[in-house]
């Protein structure tokens, strides 16, 4: 046992007074303390005959007294015996007057009132100057001086016949274009032209591509597995587990019951669950239990079948049952709910308190929800099924358990939850297939989800894409078929995405299904929305192949910069680590560039039927039928086109409000503060993921995992493991990883119980048990019913486990107890109490295969049977070895990531101070690695996405200052993003991380269709920002905010928290906030701060022409 021996018989007495009360304490015959009460006076009058012992007392640090500093730290031979200091680092902060603040929080608020007085400041002065007539005109006369951006008197008409200017590639339409544009604006018009002639042939070729990826599918295949799901292969974590598993054994699975009362609806106070009807009700669910018996290949298997068996006798099933050895019969026997209150207390030393399985079992693994350690207060029953583990998870071995678990679930359900409900209880329960199970059933829990996104963005982008004519021509101006032909391509490019990567090995995953679909319908949407408005501005005298042409020119540059941000940006995600993330990223990556191949090839060719259809007067989704042109001649709004409300909205009322310099002033403001605000608020995110969110809402395992965090109070396992421990007489590896007599002071084991001693700090409850410590005090010669040999030097086993010998042997006493045995060693046979090379290599697979008996508690057989491997032990070196404890309660996901990452810091430490090679490892490691260093993989990732929309941006625009106010903005809008995060309590992991880097190529759409349109209007920065605003603010709101909304939204019905939480919440967001950034904040801040415009005066160029010819 792992505990102080005070704590363990003394009632936790501190020092001798307390040591005094309580075995003087009156109690029962069945309870700790004394039959009658004893008062112990510590100055007794004289009067009394009695006269204090006089003889000399030693303290534990006393150097003749060879105390271990595990026991004693104050011994002199222990050095550093203080408690390490707290890990948590104190935060800085400002105190002003009874305010307190965090220094971030203090240096933002100096820092935005200093930019808003400069802005301010600025405002007044560039106003002031504005109202000036002769400052006012000067800037226009200088810029006719210089005579190359700005074009003054010249008002650009959105159905001006574009010009066909052939002569340079950089000067399209009246437009300075930069080098890259102009070759993309010379593509897209040839292109745009031979597609519009060639419909057919583009849109067959172009399905057929995707159809040929799409035939991967047939190696479709969903990863379920938790640990396939959320640990990267190469990551320390797996690299450990793997370790142990193989070197000691794998952790055991666990299937676990939790039995509790109903708080009282009054005051919230649990009953006590330890009473008669409740445990007889644990005697019936037990028996129910044991007679599961599931098929397995035709065997039926049941839990003994499965079960660990430490001594190879009886499960080792962690429940109060145990105090009643299991047995029904021996609670009436043992005297009932009295026995369990005397065991509670005795659970170690009391022979009828003694499990089954012949091992003490701590009631805080079999109760829940007490106090302290008041047990007789414990509100909840904890039963837990240790079952026999195995590295190969689709062995024998895995199988059968897994068939066994599915068995206890169903009986879970079915029979045993209604039984306890009746009797006014709460009934919780999991197995270790649990979460797995769970996960596949959720796969097929949001199909009517996704069926009904499609149905909806399908209705909107049909309402969209057409026209608003009168009622009487609205079957040929609408485009429902063109809608419908969309919404199939966007379906197409995720299939042919997964269909590529299942080809290649890649195995899906539920997220891949759920949100890809919408993600991609969302992004790829709004590409069409802009591209058939662009064909629609065109002016009608034009033929069809110029209308498409130059739509082309007009968007294509602009949406091939969003499409690959977007691309770029989810393809940054694949660098992360986690697999679950990676895949994902890889997916969407593809299928958004699949979607936009696509609508650059078969949807433009479908643009051009579609108009063909709807001037030929053919039905909408029936083109076989044509109506005659009397029929619609009445009505012109078919080819006379009128801006519609968005565009008037947008023209006459949304930028005329942004103009006013007051307007400016607030959302410069506001935008501003909410951005430092959010830096600020990201301090306050805090990393991990919660497990519920991860289940569906329905899932039974949801209640359970609010009952681990309610009752469980003892944490996880914690094993500290040793590589290549040489317990040669030549090294000191011995001295400094044991705790007893002659111990190093620093050595591994004392450092663990030093750090328990601050378990606040590091998440260590208890000392860990050592098998060194017991194999070197079993081989004491002090120890005498312990190692014991024969005259003939073979093994010995104790008195007490009989028969230990034949009866027809000389050494053989009567009924088999053995008889001529003597301790292995006597003290001169050690050197300083320690074994010699061959002594240990000798004696250590005695002390592993020696159960444990009433003469000698330290057998290793059962206790530390997997921590030890013999392997290759011959050499002097034992290959792997572990020390078990146990981590505090761990509640919250920060309990979780803290306690490994102070387990790691205290492993690095110790093993650069012994120069021995220790690693930590608990179950839950490999799933919460991730979150030690998930802030730098965040910011990492983020800088390349941004970093890499930068670049895209700056290599097709050639403009610096363009390209650095889209940087400018998409880094708002993702702190903002990270601010509503800390608002919502939306934690930080993968997933989200995840949504942050594809947020950055999301964002892109809403600022990068704005600026273009800005840079190639005419006029000063004001008719600049409304022209834009004109053309584009009605695209970007109906084509892409309006879009992403409808596809998003859908998200929030759905089954499982996790599409709610991070991707309905954190999406939905993110267009609000691209919506506000794209429509609000950049048009102001382009009216301010906006680049030159790229537009030159024909007149310049027509000058330019004539002189050129002059000097020819």
């Amino acid at each position: 046992m792992n505990s102080r021996a005070l704590e363990f018989i003394g009632a936790g007495a501190q020092n001798f007074k307390e040591w005094f009360a309580f075995i003087g304490r009156q109690a029962g015959l069945t309870l700790p303390g004394s039959p009658y009460a004893i008062m112990f006076r510590p100055n007794p009058a004289e009067s009394s005959g009695m006269k204090p012992m006089n003889v000399t007392s030693y303290s534990c640090g006393d150097i003749s007294m060879r105390c271990s500093c595990g026991d004693c730290p104050s011994s002199p031979v222990c050095t550093n015996t203080s408690p390490s200091a707290t890990h948590k680092s104190g935060s800085c902060s400002v105190r002003i007057g009874s305010l307190k603040a965090k220094c971030i929080d203090f240096a933002l608020a100096i820092l935005y009132v200093v930019l808003v007085s400069i802005f301010l400041g600025w405002g007044l002065f560039h106003h002031t100057r504005e109202r000036n007539p002769h400052s006012r005109t000067k800037p226009v006369l200088n810029a006719m001086d210089v005579g190359q951006l700005h074009s003054v008197n010249r008002k650009k008409d959105e159905n001006f016949p574009m010009q066909m200017l052939e002569d340079s590639p950089q000067i399209r339409n009246g437009v300075r274009l930069s080098v890259v544009q102009g070759y993309m604006s010379n593509f897209y018009r040839r292109y745009g032209t031979w597609v519009a002639r060639n419909p057919t042939l583009v849109l067959c070729s172009s399905l057929a591509v995707v159809l040929m990826l799409c035939f991967g599918l047939i190696r479709f295949k969903v990863e379920t597995r938790p640990e396939k799901l959320w640990v990267g292969p190469g990551s320390r974590a797996a690299e450990e587990k793997q370790f142990f598993d193989s070197h000691l054994a794998p952790f055991y699975r666990i299937e676990q019951i939790i039995l509790a009362t109903i708080p009282d609806a009054m005051d919230g106070r649990s009953p006590n669950i330890v009473t008669e009807s409740n445990i007889k009700l644990l005697f019936e669910i037990q028996k129910k239990v044991d007679g599961i018996h599931a098929n397995y290949s035709g065997s039926m298997i049941s839990l003994s079948d499965i079960c660990m068996k430490p001594l190879d006798q009886d499960c080792a099933t962690q429940s109060v049952l145990q105090y009643f050895k299991m047995d029904p019969e021996n609670y009436d026997n043992y005297g009932g709910v009295e026995h369990l209150e005397y065991c509670f207390q005795h659970y170690s030393s009391a022979d009828k308190c003694m499990s089954a399985f012949k091992a003490p079992l701590d009631p805080s693994t079999a109760l829940g929800g007490f106090p302290a350690n008041n047990y007789s207060e414990a509100s909840a029953f904890i039963v837990t099924y240790p079952v026999n583990n195995a590295i190969d998870k689709e062995g024998n071995e895995t199988q059968r358990a897994v068939a066994w678990e599915k068995a206890f679930i169903q009986l879970m359900k079915d029979e045993l939850l209604p039984l306890v409900q009746s009797q006014n209880l709460t009934l919780s329960f999991s197995s270790e297939s649990s979460i797995e199970e769970e996960l596949k059933r959720e796969s097929t829990a949001d199909a009517i989800t996704i069926v009904i996104s499609y149905l909806v963005m399908f209705a909107y982008i049909s309402l969209t894409l057409g026209d608003t004519p009168r009622l009487s021509s609205f079957y040929i101006s609408s485009k429902m078929l063109l809608g419908f032909s969309g919404v199939i391509l966007v379906m197409l490019s995720v299939l042919a995405s997964v269909g590529f990567f299942s080809v290649i090995g890649v195995k899906s995953t539920l997220i891949i299904m759920e949100v890809i679909p919408f993600l991609v319908l969302a992004v790829g949407v709004d590409n069409m929305c802009i591209l058939v408005h662009a064909v629609k501005r065109q002016p009608l005298e034009l033929p069809l192949e110029g209308r498409i042409s130059n739509a082309l020119v007009e968007v294509g540059p602009s949406i091939t910069l969003a499409s690959l941000s977007e691309v770029l940006a989810f393809a940054v995600g694949s660098f992360i680590p986690m697999p679950a993330c990676r895949v994902f990223s890889m997916f969407a990556a593809l299928a958004v560039l699949l979607d936009f191949l696509l609508q650059v090839t078969a949807f433009v060719a479908l643009i051009v039927f579609d108009f063909l259809r709807a001037e030929d007067r053919r039905v909408d989704c029936f083109p076989c039928i044509k109506v005659s042109s009397s029929d619609v001649d009445s009505d012109k709004g078919i080819g006379q086109r009128k801006p519609g409300l968005l565009v008037r909205y947008m023209k006459e009322v949304h930028a005329p409000f942004l103009s006013f310099w007051g307007v400016k002033i607030v959302v410069i403001s506001v935008f501003v503060g909410y951005a430092l605000a959010s830096i600020a608020l990201c301090t306050r995110i805090q990393p991990g993921l919660e497990q519920k969110i991860v289940l569906p809402r329905d899932s039974y395992l949801q209640g359970y995992l609010n009952d681990v965090s309610e009752y469980l109070r003892v944490g996880p396992p914690l094993y500290f493991v040793v590589k290549n421990y040489n317990y040669s007489s030549e090294s000191r590896h011995t001295n400094q990883l044991c705790s007893i007599s002659q111990c190093d002071s620093d050595s591994l084991l004392n450092e663990i119980a030093r750090e328990s001693l601050t378990p606040d700090s590091s998440y260590i409850a208890k000392p860990a048990a050592s098998w060194l410590d017991d194999f070197l005090l079993w081989m004491s010669p002090e120890a005498f019913g312990c190692c014991r040999k024969f005259t003939n030097q073979s093994y010995c086993p104790p008195d007490d486990q009989p028969p230990c010998c034949s009866p027809n042997e000389v050494s053989c006493g009567l009924d088999g107890v053995c008889k001529d045995c003597t301790t292995c060693f006597r003290h001169s046979d050690l050197h300083n109490d320690r074994p010699s090379t061959v002594q240990f290599k000798e004696k250590l697979p005695w002390f592993l295969n020696s159960l444990p008996s009433a003469a000698c508690a330290k057998g290793g057989h059962g206790a530390y049977t997997s921590s030890v491997e013999l392997k290759g032990y011959e050499n002097n070196v034992i290959p792997a070895s572990s020390f078990r404890t146990y981590h505090t309660p761990l509640n919250r996901q920060i309990d979780y990531v803290n306690s490994m990452r102070a387990a790691r810091e205290f492993t690095s430490k110790i093993s650069d101070s012994l120069k021995i090679e220790i690693f930590p490892y608990s179950v839950f490691y490999m799933f919460f690695e991730q979150y030690l260093d998930i802030w730098r993989t965040a910011l990492i990732n983020l800088a390349i996405a941004i970093g890499a929309v930068f670049i895209v941006c700056l290599v097709i625009t050639c403009s610096f200052w363009s390209s650095a106010i889209i940087f400018l903005v998409l880094a708002m809008i993702l702190v903002d993003l990270m601010g509503v995060m800390a608002i919502l309590d939306i934690q930080l992991n993968a997933v989200s991380v995840v949504n942050l880097v594809m947020s950055v190529g999301i964002a892109v759409e809403f600022c990068v269709h704005m600026t273009h349109a800005f840079s190639v209007s005419s006029g000063d920065k004001e008719q600049r920002t409304k022209e834009a605003l004109g053309t584009m603010g009605a695209s970007v709101f109906s084509g892409i905010t309006l879009t992403k909304l409808v596809g998003v939204i859908v998200l929030c019905f759905s089954r499982t928290e996790i599409f709610v939480v991070y991707y309905f919440q954190m999406y939905l967001a993110l267009v609000l906030l691209g919506f506000l950034h794209g429509l609000v904040f950049l048009p102001v801040f382009l009216s301010i701060f906006g680049p030159p415009s790229r537009c030159v005066l024909v007149e310049q160029l027509e000058d330019h022409t004539s002189s050129s010819s002059s000097q020819l």
